[in-house]
């Protein structure tokens, strides 16, 4: 699992008009299954998107397709998170054994 900041940068300014391309790709993400949670990160400076994907490379190579990062509207950063406990209601998102492992 994934935590992914954007925060705005140099280029904020051009937000405005990267905004449907951005959205665009909020938008596949979610349809292609990987991107589970996305949001704004209060006060006005930028959003975060809680994602799955099977390895690191995945996720930044879709992330180095946002148009936002690609323009220079926010600086990206990818944080990976290994969970091992979760309230009920989430534990879809913990690591499953694979069977004959120990």
């Amino acid at each position: 699992m994934f935590l992914i900041t954007l925060k705005f940068a140099h280029n904020k300014a051009a937000a405005k008009d990267s905004m449907p391309g951005h959205n665009e790709w909020i938008q596949q993400g979610m349809s292609d299954g990987v991107f589970l949670v996305v949001g704004s990160l209060q006060p006005q400076q930028g959003g975060a998107i809680l994602a799955f994907a099977e390895d690191r490379a995945d996720i930044e190579a879709r992330v180095a397709k946002d148009p936002f990062v690609k323009e220079g509207v926010v600086a990206a950063d990818v944080l990976e998170i290994i969970p091992n406990r979760a309230d009920p209601r989430l534990t879809f998102l913990l690591p499953t054994v694979k069977q004959g492992t120990s």
